[in-house]
């Protein structure tokens, strides 16, 4: 069992509805949206949260809710949109324990290292790099998954679990990188 503090699970879908498959592109313009209104303010707290992490060694619990708050709405929505499930992700940033894409992501630490968050531009350069290769996986995969649900409706279950090991190292990735955690993102599930 991994340690890791930002844990990913997925309930994908087997049987499908192929008229919400087929026009999946078109029905996540409304979260791409809020998305990118999410990102700007996710990116101000960060920056802002940066360098109270810089002072006072902590993250202010605010600026914590909210860019957590944006990781999951990231990847219920990204995984929606990758094909992952067929329920209509939520609008917000809460824990949705009953939606079949659940980010865990527990509270604060205590204290986090000024040194490792000063670097954290520096450090990671290797997590995109791994980031980059496992979005081409994940597009390579809904592709697949595109054509074989429209077609049969239906998704193998291969298939459809063959996106929960990059969305789990994403996840914890852009925790990693949001500052949410100290801790470098495992490549292990």
């Amino acid at each position: 069992m991994n340690s890791y503090p930002v844990a990913y699970e997925q309930t994908p879908a087997i049987e499908r509805n192929r008229l919400t498959v087929f026009f999946r592109f078109v029905m996540v313009i409304p979260h791409a949206i809020v998305s990118f209104f999410y990102a700007i303010g996710a990116m101000v707290v960060v920056f802002l949260a940066w360098f109270a992490i810089l002072v006072t060694g902590r993250y202010p619990a605010g600026m914590y809710d909210f860019v957590a708050g944006y990781v999951r709405f990231t990847f219920r929505y990204n995984a929606y949109g990758y094909l992952v499930t067929d329920a209509f992700p939520p609008f917000d940033g809460a824990e949705h324990p009953e939606y079949p894409v659940r980010v865990h992501i527990p509270g604060p630490q205590e204290s986090y290292s000024r040194l490792t968050t000063f670097f954290r531009g520096i450090l990671l350069i290797p997590v995109f790099v791994l980031s980059y290769i496992f979005n081409i996986w994940m597009q390579a995969v809904a592709i697949a998954l595109w054509f074989v649900a429209v077609i049969t409706g239906r998704t193998p279950p291969g298939l459809a679990g063959a996106h929960r090991f990059p969305i789990a190292y994403l996840a914890r990735a852009s925790a990693y990188g949001l500052l949410l955690t100290d801790g470098w993102p495992p490549i292990d599930d």
